[in-house]
């Protein structure tokens, strides 16, 4: 009887201490998981940090680019208007002097050098506009694509149109104005470089939230998934990223291309 009285109580402690081993073991186990879990999470929020920091870093690179290429585009703008301006003005006035002096056939040969002399000196001016922010600022966004669209008709393309629909929204942000024209006036240059299109259109689609920007050519196209990426391209979708914009770029051979810009107003 006593016998079995000690192994009972032996069995009872041999189940105690499996009890405590047990309960130790699973709290050693969860203090391991919470651990873990806690270094898993500083690990990710180091690493958060680190690319928001180099994101940062990248935005910052491209806005001071930007910021120096719209310095660059005003002092190019100042040189053209005045320097480049004034001697067109003034070889204009030369050959109208030279064309009173002269007999009446000899007027006539004049004609076609003093209209052209006199378009160049307008094409300049107009040029020398649109590459100034201030002046793009000053008569607004619509009114930039609209007289650049007309630069470019008068240039080489049987037809180039502005599009406006749904309620216009100001900008929060107006520079972000100047950045999505450039964006716009990246695309014109290319499609007057490469694309021999006839036809340019851009279209401004304003939502409640967004504007949805459309510039689209009817020229040769090209294969995007072949073409490699100029600086045009990436210059493009650099300035995207200043104002938070997506944008997309879609082409074809011999379907031409078309660049699709969604920005938020907020």
């Amino acid at each position: 009887m006593l016998q079995t009285t000690e192994q009972l109580a032996s069995t009872a402690s041999e189940r105690y201490l499996l009890v405590y081993m047990i309960a130790v073991l699973v709290i050693i186990t969860s203090l391991v998981i919470v651990f873990f879990v806690v270094f898993l999470k500083r690990k990710n929020k180091l690493l958060l940090d680190k690319i928001a920091q180099e994101q940062a870093f990248e935005k910052e690179i491209v806005l001071a680019q930007t910021e120096t290429q719209e310095q660059t585009l005003k002092n190019i703008g100042w040189e053209l208007h005045d320097n480049v301006g004034q001697l067109l003005s003034f070889a204009s006035m030369q050959l109208s002097i030279l064309k009173m002096q002269a007999d009446e056939d000899l007027r006539n040969k004049f004609k076609d050098t003093s209209d052209a002399l006199s378009q160049s000196l307008h094409e300049v001016r107009q040029l020398s506009r649109t590459l100034n922010n201030e002046v793009v600022l000053n008569i607004g966004f619509e009114k930039s694509i609209d007289n650049e669209l007309k630069r470019l008709k008068k240039m080489k393309f049987a037809k180039a149109e502005l599009i406006v629909l749904g309620a216009k929204k100001p900008f929060e942000n107006r520079q972000h104005e100047i950045i999505l024209f450039r964006i716009l006036q990246e695309f014109l240059s290319n499609s007057v470089k490469y694309s021999e299109a006839e036809n340019l259109n851009i279209t401004l689609n304003y939502k409640p939230d967004n504007l949805i920007i459309t510039a689209k050519d009817n020229g040769k196209g090209f294969n995007i998934n072949t073409v490699q990426k100029g600086a045009g391209l990436l210059n493009m979708q650099s300035r995207a990223k200043l104002v938070n914009a997506q944008l997309h770029l879609q082409a074809e051979v011999g379907k031409g291309v078309e660049l699709t810009i969604n920005y938020p107003f907020e």
